[in-house]
């Protein structure tokens, strides 16, 4: 997901979107210890997804952006 998408979203929807993203993050983390991981670049995309997102409800709370 593009920072730019992610920008345009208020902080209740960055809030949930994390959710979503931790759930997944744990499901490929699942996958790849039991070796069903096809796509194993899903793990950094997502661990980057959220880092994004962190960083977005961050500033947000601190009134920057």
């Amino acid at each position: 997901m593009k920072t730019n998408e992610l920008r345009e979203k208020s902080l209740d929807e960055l809030v949930q979107l994390l959710d979503e993203k931790q759930l997944d993050a744990f499901r490929i983390r699942m996958a790849k210890a039991t070796g069903q991981l096809g796509q194993t670049h899903e793990v950094k995309t997502n661990r980057r997804t959220i880092a994004k997102i962190l960083t977005l409800i961050n500033e947000k709370q601190r009134g920057d952006a």
